[in-house]
């Protein structure tokens, strides 16, 4: 997933979060490769500002482990290995079983039918061959989700992985022979959610993620239990 954005200056006060979201959604959206190297001189240029903001936006940037230092030879988008593409599914779906298990105590059936109307966007996009529709929508449920459980903590945890599987979904357009394999992954956990059902949502988030991995890492995905 590839976006024609580019860099904006920043037209009021900068601060280093504002130019680090600037980059953090570029990075998310592809327009800014794995591997790709920032200049902080040409981010300064581009944005207008000072090199002073952009270094330390960088830095929070490098903490959040989307872009990598090397030393004398400067500042890298991460790339992610097999290792890392599964760390970021287990604690990202750890983050969301544990949103989900609120929702499935609290008023589910309402948090049910919120989830439900992100399915039917996503379905919407699938119907419309719109590939990049279909991975905002996934990423829309996701963030919702986790939002409707009302946990500020789970919310700020949950940010910075949706950032990482952004960065995964990338990879996974074209994995997919028939999306509506994707929307049913998702409308089974909204009805789950919806339903009050606790172990059916835990075991879909699951099976979700598992499939996820599977596309991800094909060589892997004979011993994966979505291959089952």
């Amino acid at each position: 997933m590839k976006s024609s954005r580019v860099l904006q200056p920043i037209v009021q006060e900068s601060t280093p979060s504002l130019i680090a979201a600037q980059l953090r959604r570029l990075i998310a959206e592809g327009a800014l490769q794995p591997g790709a190297q920032l200049v902080e001189a040409d981010i300064a240029k581009d944005l207008g500002v000072s090199r002073g903001p952009i270094r330390e936006a960088i830095q929070r940037l490098t903490q959040e482990g989307l872009l990598l230092s090397i030393r004398n030879r400067g500042v890298f988008v991460a790339e992610f290995d097999d290792s890392d593409i599964r760390d970021i599914y287990e604690a990202r779906t750890a983050v969301e079983k544990a949103a989900a298990g609120m929702l499935a105590d609290g008023d589910h059936a309402r948090a049910g039918a919120e989830l439900l109307k992100r399915v039917e966007r996503m379905d919407k996009a699938r119907a419309a061959g719109d590939e990049t529709g279909v991975s905002e929508a996934d990423i829309a449920f996701h963030e919702r989700l986790v939002e409707l459980a009302a946990s500020p903590r789970l919310s700020k945890m949950h940010a910075t992985l949706l950032t990482e599987t952004r960065m995964c979904l990338n990879r996974l357009q074209g994995r997919y022979d028939d999306e509506s394999v994707r929307v049913a992954e998702h409308r089974g956990i909204a009805e789950a959610i919806r339903d009050g059902k606790r172990d059916l949502v835990m075991d879909r988030l699951d099976a979700h993620k598992d499939d996820a991995i599977a596309r991800l890492l094909p060589a892997q995905e004979a011993n994966s239990p979505a291959a089952s």
